[in-house]
């Protein structure tokens, strides 16, 4: 299919997995404003389109997203504007809108990391659930170099990520990481080449849409709300939503398929 132009995010539907670039090249596919309302639109339209199992996420140019624009920042403009409580809505109304989009989204989301992840542009890749960066990239959790935190809600990501040790660390350092070093860390799942980026990225999203799509859904849900219930939370969960899969037709036609492909 032919990609669906928006000003600042290019939407292309291959088969069942959905391919979503930012496309402000010339500010590094910074977060300002009109970014963020195109990617969280896009993101947000996600569950209505039944026949996609999976997303891609990455970014046009050399970077994939270099957070908020500096440039904004020393004029005032943008997110900046305004008085405390002013910059505050606008933080809940674009930035944290692209966060609860996110997190609503129903199928398994990749970030392809195909260059610099920083600051929110960081926080963005680590809200995706898989993450595969090219060797040349670079990511750090860098506000503090601008006197800021993350205002997108990177620390809980993060902390789930690598520990809170570690999320520590990056935060009070500004660290930048190799993709060699995030990779170790547990940052990111792999590190490929750049040329290899887009073949390795299209084959894993195309594996993971080839899944039975109601058990891909509850899967991704039900490893989320383990991360966060104790064990008897998540035993209840579990057994609740196998119970619905094995009644299911979905689970029944899985099964024959099986049978058959290896008779």
């Amino acid at each position: 299919m032919n990609p669906e132009k928006t000003d600042l995010v290019l939407i292309e539907q291959r088969g069942a997995v959905l391919h979503l670039t930012l496309n402000g090249g010339e500010t590094g596919n910074a977060l300002a404003t009109p970014m963020c309302v195109a990617l969280a639109e896009a993101l947000e339209s996600v569950n209505g389109r039944t026949d996609v199992h999976c997303v891609v996420l990455r970014g046009n140019g050399r970077h994939f997203c270099t957070g908020g624009n500096v440039k904004d920042m020393h004029s005032g403009a943008d997110l900046m504007q305004g008085a405390t409580e002013e910059v505050l809505e606008g933080l809940r109304r674009y930035l944290h809108r692209i966060t609860l989009a996110m997190q609503a989204v129903e199928v398994p989301v990749i970030a392809a990391i195909n260059g610099s992840a920083i600051g929110a542009g960081l926080d963005l890749a680590m809200m995706c659930d898989l993450r595969i960066a090219v060797k040349d990239a670079r990511m750090a959790e860098s506000f503090l170099r601008l006197g800021l935190i993350s205002g997108i809600g990177g620390a809980w990501f993060l902390i789930r990520a690598v520990g809170l040790a570690k999320a520590m660390e990056m935060t009070l350092t500004s660290q930048f990481h190799t993709a060699d070093e995030a990779l170790q860390m547990g940052l990111i799942n792999r590190v490929v080449e750049a040329e290899e980026l887009d073949n390795v990225v299209d084959e894993l999203a195309r594996s993971i849409a080839a899944a039975p799509p109601k058990a891909l859904r509850l899967a991704k849900r039900l490893v989320r709300q383990a991360a966060t219930s104790d064990l008897s939370q998540a035993l209840e969960t579990a057994g609740s939503v196998q119970a619905i899969l094995l009644c299911g037709a979905e689970h029944k036609t899985a099964v024959r398929a099986f049978l058959t492909s290896t008779d």
